[in-house]
């Protein structure tokens, strides 16, 4: 049987809930809404979506509390897609620096956000080969870190485990197979996400600094991750391989 994508809808408007499911369930998705935290909490607890897509202003716990609750948690790789009420760009910044995978600023249409739901999901799946899970898992070792390649969580120097989203891991991995050489900020979207979802070029810039968060790199002077002006970032460490079976 093929697998039908499950979307989880966090918003508190009712309205938006029943349109969107309504629309998206008639474009072969299989949906789930919630109106809260709380309700997203348990659904989450019971059942596996694909992609959940969160609004940003809702009572209680809003969205940006939700987004970096998941990125902490066990569903840390589970694509995010942001609704915002407002078009500034302050929204989808601090949306891309807890973790999102893209935005969508309101109103928007059924049709656009079911385009960018699908152009999430192609990017997360369709990862090159050296990207993609194994049954024969790596430790990658850069510095004082190690990736784990299987698991897709960083190891500092005493075997801490530290998580990654998806988009993060994705641009270290970037880095990690193209090291000592500069990457400029179309070639970077290009590799890990893609131009279907237009992105602009700044939120290469904000997951850089988170990723430079995650090595506890200094961004005034970072060691791993380091700024080219005029033309991109290069990663400066060398890297060791070893396999180990997942």
């Amino acid at each position: 049987m093929d697998h039908v994508d499950h979307i989880l809808i966090v918003d508190d408007d009712r309205e938006i809930r029943e349109l969107v499911s309504t629309y998206l369930k008639k474009n072969g998705l299989r949906v789930t809404v919630a109106p809260d935290g709380r309700h997203m909490r348990t659904l989450i607890e019971t059942d596996t979506f694909d992609l959940i897509v969160l609004d940003i202003m809702m009572p209680g716990d809003d969205g940006l509390v939700l987004c970096r609750e998941l990125r902490a948690g066990k569903h840390k790789t589970t694509p995010i897609l942001m609704l915002t009420a407002r078009s500034d760009e302050t929204d989808r910044i601090i949306g891309l620096e807890m973790g999102a995978d893209d935005y969508l600023a309101k109103p928007f249409s059924a049709r656009e956000l079911l385009a960018r739901i699908n152009a999430v999901l192609r990017r997360t799946r369709m990862l090159p080969p050296n990207l993609q899970i194994t049954e024969v898992g790596q430790l990658l070792s850069f510095g004082d870190w190690k990736l784990d390649t299987s698991g897709r969580h960083l190891l500092d120097k005493e075997g801490t485990t530290v998580a990654l989203s998806g988009a993060e891991y994705r641009l270290l991995r970037v880095f990690i197979d193209h090291p000592q050489r500069v990457l400029n900020r179309d070639q970077l979207l290009n590799l890990t996400q893609g131009r279907e979802a237009e992105l602009f070029d700044r939120s290469i810039d904000l997951l850089v600094s988170r990723l430079r968060q995650r090595l506890r790199d200094d961004a005034r002077e970072p060691a791993y991750i380091k700024t080219v002006r005029s033309e991109g970032y290069v990663f400066s460490m060398s890297v060791q391989i070893s396999e180990f079976r997942a």
